[in-house]
């Protein structure tokens, strides 16, 4: 018990992950890598307005930027997957430096244009739309288990304050020197971020002796999202809570401007006090986690989110706005922490980069989707009566979504190994399939119902790493014989499923092996199709 307690002390400290060199310099290098971007982006809305007055130009370069993500998320959650993630990320970091150079040297020289910046900047949201997921999938790799969240909310600070210096640096960078310079400035942080992937050695212990091709990890993955109930509580919750949420981003321009009076430079500090709510909000976030549930602190955000919308609607005296701000920073972080942190936390590693970037298009989506909806409703019926309705509807929301909890996160999610090596006559070809497994069990009559429902709760684990189709049958004559069956697409899934079960999954399996009354273990048989050349004799 002793040995114990460092430990949650250490886990509940705000700054615990720095304690660990490789998340502290990596932390440093997406901070500056990030920073560099928003001077990129700085400079280039300057440049686009500068040579077109067409709001539309503007736009696209927005949508160059954010579009990639949409379009990419998923076959970049693959890719961080079945690539190793520290090359991949030194990959896109090079195609991100190669860009800002052409940009530095376009604007050197005068001969930028519309077209080269929307054609580069879409290059660029390419490279870092496939670059997400691999960032977010490698942060378990860098602290213990019992700091993952206050790992993942370091990194929510880390983007505020990128987010707070990137576009004030950017922009005195332009007035001072011009956009050559910032971009060339940009250029610069990519090589820190280069040197720093260079340096780490990613520890990454479960790796696949079969490697997965991309169409059939492609598959993988859907399958695992489909069936996980753990994943679709996190996805209900984050979807619902940020529809309602989106409206306050949505709406802040207008705020800022026909409720609260101020102009540009106003709306930019209270961005900067919502950035500073954010990295307060993380500060303490360990404190409340010791006290309260997952659920509640998502509670508490929604609740504090729709308190700021109403104070905004009486428009409030620019101070108090501020302080509005900075408490709906706090709730965001709070928000953003916990539900990542819930989404890491029940994500075997094998899957960790496809499952987080349908997570991210839920989140991205439900933000795109409720600011659509919130412009209109305002354009309808007004500021302040959308602000009113999305403040209520956050609330009400978020008080029905507390029933459905948010799972604990607390399985042992790592590879338990503990399927036997299948028995095979002879060598069997990676590709040959589909593959039907039978595992068959022998279980008296008074403990068949508890079998039963042990078997479904297994059933979960089976689609989620690879089964396509499972059921249970009886044997008509003999009925204390029942079958387990699933289908796998091929041999090499099959045998990824052997590396996949988790500590959790043999667990479930061990009260399967419980009920079995056999004198030996449950038989299994391995049954795979056989293809028509084969039947032709050929």
């Amino acid at each position: 018990m002793t040995q114990l307690q460092p430990d949650k002390a250490e886990a509940g400290s705000a700054l615990a992950p720095f304690h660990h060199t490789a998340f502290a310099v990596l932390w440093t290098a997406t901070v500056i890598g990030n920073t560099g971007t928003y001077m990129r982006d700085v400079a280039s809305a300057w440049l686009v307005a500068d040579l077109s007055a067409s709001p539309g130009a503007v736009g696209l370069i927005q949508a160059a930027g954010t579009l990639p993500i949409f379009l990419l998320a998923l076959p970049a959650g693959v890719l961080a997957d079945i690539l190793d993630r520290r090359k991949l990320l030194m990959a896109m970091q090079v195609v991100l430096l190669a860009v800002s150079l052409a940009l530095t040297l376009l604007a050197w020289r005068g001969l930028i244009t519309v077209e080269l910046l929307i054609g580069l900047t879409l290059v660029g949201g390419t490279a870092a739309a496939i670059a997400g997921p691999a960032w977010q999938s490698m942060v378990p790799d860098l602290v213990p288990r019992s700091q993952l969240r206050n790992a993942i909310a370091l990194n929510s600070v880390g983007i505020n304050v990128s987010r707070s210096i990137g576009p004030a640096v950017g922009g005195i960078l332009l007035g001072a020197f011009g956009a050559a310079f910032a971009y060339a400035a940009d250029l610069a942080t990519y090589l820190f971020v280069i040197g720093a992937l260079l340096w780490w050695q990613n520890p990454r212990t479960e790796v696949s002796h079969i490697p997965e091709h991309f169409f059939g990890a492609f598959r993988a993955g859907l399958r695992y999202a489909r069936s996980s109930r753990k994943l679709h509580v996190v996805l209900l919750r984050a979807g619902v809570y940020f529809i309602f949420a989106s409206a306050t981003w949505a709406l802040l321009p207008l705020v800022a401007k026909d409720l609260l009076g101020g102009g540009a430079s106003f709306f930019g500090l209270l961005l900067g006090s919502v950035g500073a709510g954010a990295i307060g909000g993380a500060t303490i976030l360990p404190r409340l986690r010791n006290g309260l549930s997952s659920d509640a602190i998502l509670l508490g955000s929604a609740i504090l989110s729709a308190g700021v919308m109403v104070a905004l609607t009486f428009a409030p005296p620019q101070w108090v706005a501020f302080v509005c701000l900075f408490l709906l920073g706090s709730a965001w972080i709070a928000a953003l922490t916990v539900l990542n942190g819930v989404a890491q936390a029940v994500l075997p590693n094998w899957v960790r980069g496809r499952a987080l970037a349908v997570y991210l298009t839920v989140f991205n989506g439900a933000m795109t989707v409720g600011s659509v909806a919130w412009g209109i409703t305002a354009e309808a019926m007004g500021l302040t009566t959308t602000l009113w309705i999305a403040a209520a509807g956050l609330s009400l929301s978020a008080v029905l979504m507390h029933l459905i909890k948010l799972p604990l996160g607390e399985d042992d999610l790592s590879a338990s190994h503990h399927w036997p090596e299948p028995i095979v006559a002879d060598s069997v070809a990676h590709d040959q399939g589909p593959v039907m497994v039978q595992i068959e069990y022998t279980v008296t009559a008074a403990d068949r119902p508890a079998f039963l429902r042990a078997l479904n709760l297994h059933a979960e684990a089976r689609r989620r790493d690879g089964a396509y189709l499972w059921g249970v049958s009886e044997d008509a004559a003999k009925p204390e014989q029942i079958v387990e069956w699933f289908f796998v697409e091929s041999w090499a899934e099959h045998l990824r499923q052997h590396e996949r079960a988790s500590h959790a999954d043999a667990e479930i399996h061990g009260q399967l092996i419980g009920y079995h009354q056999g004198e030996e273990r449950p038989t299994v048989r391995h049954l795979i199709a056989i293809s028509a050349r084969t039947r032709d004799g050929k």
